[in-house]
């Protein structure tokens, strides 16, 4: 399949948009159900998403409902949108050619905020419990940057920025590498949408010092202008995680003790309406 994968509200939307419009077959819905009286205003064209979202293996492939099973071979040239944290976890047989798209960090941040203040739960889900969006951001792009090196399965990477500032050039590039597909027609489906308000400071995590910050701007730069990586760039990249991943991991053990407490709460609370 042509996986088309990044972090949420990095550009996989338009791309899968993009892919859709120049004759390749996509799987997932413009908007699954009940989404786009809920979000459709983030992106009027769809998302194109699918429970193959969080990844292509064993729990999503055969579908868990229906049980239909799709074949690597029957698939080759489908394109299917799979978040960075799918794509990890995703049968390597299913991988033919990744487009992996990247936002700058502070555009990312303010972007997903957004989002989340659209959402219905947003009022009722304790803010604190939500991962920090620039951590999402790194997670996922240090572990793209990994899975890439250690599985070696073809891949593009492609700035948000780049798309959208000469859309052209890039869609003609993407459409090449993949030998498939009418980049004209993709090109004519392109939509210029308003870039969202610079990110506030208060809403970045207190303990990221300015080390973290450059390195995530240096690291965002490489990509966007298809700069190699050097060994002690790499390094740095190692070093940095060394210190982030431990808080990410206290912050998921967090998030599922607190899914537990409410569980038993809502127990608790049916339970007593019973009684």
């Amino acid at each position: 399949m042509i996986l088309v994968s990044g972090s949420k509200r990095s550009g996989t939307s338009m791309w899968m948009q993009l892919l859709a419009a120049g004759g390749l077959p996509v799987i997932g819905e413009r908007f699954p159900p009940s989404w786009e009286a809920l979000v459709a205003d983030a992106n009027p064209d769809g998302f194109y998403e699918s429970q193959l979202s969080a990844g292509i293996y064993y729990r999503t492939n055969p579908h868990p409902l229906t049980g239909a099973y799709l074949f690597p071979e029957q698939t080759r040239e489908h394109a299917v949108k799979v978040f960075a944290p799918g794509l990890l976890r995703s049968d390597v047989a299913f991988i033919d050619r990744v487009i992996v798209t990247i936002r700058e960090w502070r555009e990312h941040t303010a972007s997903v905020l957004r989002l989340r203040a659209q959402l219905p739960a947003a009022g009722v889900v304790d803010p604190s419990l939500l991962l920090p969006p620039v951590y999402e951001w790194w997670s996922d792009a240090f572990s793209l940057l990994r899975d890439v090196a250690t599985r070696r399965y073809p891949v593009h990477f492609v700035s948000y920025a780049r798309l959208v500032g000469d859309p052209a050039r890039e869609i003609a590039a993407v459409f090449d590498w993949l030998g498939a597909g009418d980049p004209k027609a993709a090109l004519a489906a392109v939509r210029q949408r308003p870039r969202p308000a610079a990110v506030d400071p208060s809403d970045l995590p207190s303990e990221l010092g300015a080390a973290h910050l450059e390195t995530f701007d240096t690291l965002y730069e490489h990509i966007h202008r298809g700069v190699p990586l050097s060994p002690a760039f790499v390094r740095r990249l190692n070093e940095t995680d060394s210190v982030l991943r431990p808080r990410l991991l206290a912050h998921n053990a967090r998030l599922k003790e607190a899914a537990v407490e409410r569980l038993l709460a809502d127990s608790a609370r049916a339970q007593a309406d019973e009684a």
